[in-house]
């Protein structure tokens, strides 16, 4: 029997107050960078898994470490993710799937990919859709999500809305905004686009630049579901210092600055 993929989380209505293990539960923590050592991995994913985030997003070679530490960790819930194509998104489908295997294999729960943006700018959608989909068919034959990733700085608004298009053809369960290795991170008006250009099934992370509890409320009003961020422990530390009413998700429309990087 092919194990079921996860049901959607429902979107925070405007008006609701969340509270620091809502935040935790927000979070992929990014441990992305290119010369992180396998102890640095090693010590965060034990740190956040002690806060029990929803998932540390590590590269594919520290996945099957990055379980093992989570497995030391006793009562952790945290999720491994990782991510595919990364960060360009420009191998070839086979190598993406290639990469997909090995990491479920490896312990991986989450596969967050990078779709071909250069294919997608040059507006072949029929590549952009079936190299999602053969990911989403990897991901999905062992239960676990898949994720794509737009990077939206890189796109116009046409652009961003194929890609939307593209991965709900493919039937990924998120889109999502960045890398954070581009230039540029996650931004209202894209997540409020993407939001509106999906099918409700699918659900939206924005990931570079959430780094302060205000963005994160804004985002959340945009049916922001995940947060893909560095940022976890001042994330945390903010939402601990704060009022029940400096909590609270503000209607959709809110101003914050544009994100960039992780």
């Amino acid at each position: 029997m092919t194990p079921a993929v996860p049901d959607r989380r429902p979107a925070y209505a405007p008006g609701t107050t969340i509270t620091t293990r809502d935040v935790a539960d927000l979070v992929d923590h990014a441990l992305l960078k290119p010369e992180l050592t396998p102890d640095e991995v090693a010590d965060s994913v034990r740190e956040l898994a002690g806060r029990s985030i929803w998932s540390v997003c590590v590269r594919p070679s520290d996945v099957a470490l990055a379980a093992a530490t989570i497995g030391e960790v006793e009562g952790s819930s945290t999720a491994v993710c990782t991510v595919i194509g990364f960060p360009h998104g420009t191998t070839s489908t086979t190598a993406k799937v290639a990469e997909a295997r090995q990491a479920l294999t490896d312990g991986a729960t989450e596969l967050d990919m990078v779709l071909n943006v250069g294919r997608l700018r040059g507006g072949d959608l029929t590549a952009v859709r079936d190299d999602i989909a053969a990911v989403v068919e990897v991901g999905h034959e062992a239960g676990v999500l898949v994720k794509v990733i737009f990077e939206t700085a890189l796109l116009d608004e046409q652009q961003t809305v194929d890609a939307c298009r593209a991965a709900a053809d493919a039937g990924a369960d998120f889109t999502k905004t960045s890398t954070g290795f581009a230039g540029g991170g996650a931004t209202l008006p894209d997540v409020r686009l993407m939001r509106a250009r999906t099918p409700e099934r699918m659900e939206v992370k924005a990931s570079g630049g959430v780094r302060d509890i205000p963005t994160l409320l804004a985002m959340l009003a945009e049916g922001v579901t995940r947060i893909g961020t560095s940022s976890t422990a001042a994330l945390l530390a903010e939402a601990e210092a704060l009022a029940a009413d400096e909590l609270v998700v503000p209607e959709p429309g809110q101003d914050v600055p544009a994100g960039e990087g992780y």
